[in-house]
């Protein structure tokens, strides 16, 4: 499973426009990693690692930001690619799915953007989450559900956010934009 679970990453960000050159130096980046690392989407491996994250939009432009427990901040859905899951999109989906409660989720299987931030995890600092960012349609604004990794889940109209860092700013009018909003 992990081999073509390592051939999906390949595939996903092989196969993607980035619409930057900054993105494109990270899709590059990302594709170098897991050429020299096998498990470079795995959490065991040292220094950094692949992550699956998702900005769930509903029909009349909201965005679905989850108040992480860990770090403080409102952010989208996501983290660690498993053994289990069969690609980097069904993680994104599997992510998702259990920070928000929500099912029936549609994912847009051509990434937003990639993000690279350093994490507090893993044995060997500094550790990087090269972060592939998804775009995931719920459909009409439903009732999420608060998991262990959150302490609130809220809808916000995309030109409505509270607080967030530039990283989540960026997906969000990545989003805005490949919706039409």
């Amino acid at each position: 499973m992990t081999a073509r679970l390592l051939d999906s990453c390949r595939q996903t960000l092989s196969g993607w426009t980035a619409p930057t050159a900054g993105q494109d130096r990270l899709r590059r980046r990302y594709l170098d990693h897991l050429d020299d690392h096998p498990d470079g989407w795995s959490r065991s491996c040292p220094g950094a690692h692949l992550t699956a994250s998702s900005l769930i939009c509903a029909d009349d432009g909201q965005v679905l930001l989850t108040l992480h427990r860990k770090i403080g901040r409102w952010l989208q859905t996501g983290g660690h690619l498993e053994a289990s899951d069969a690609s980097i999109m069904e993680a994104a989906v599997r992510e998702a799915s259990e920070e928000s409660g929500l099912d029936g989720l549609d994912l847009d299987h051509d990434p937003l953007l990639l993000s690279e931030h350093e994490v507090p995890c893993g044995i060997v600092r500094p550790t990087f989450h090269l972060d592939v960012q998804f775009l995931i349609h719920s459909g009409p604004a439903a009732t999420p559900v608060v998991g262990a990794e959150s302490v609130a889940v809220q809808w916000f109209r995309h030109d409505q956010l509270p607080e967030v860092d530039d990283s989540v700013t960026a997906l969000v009018q990545r989003a805005a934009a490949r919706l039409g909003w």
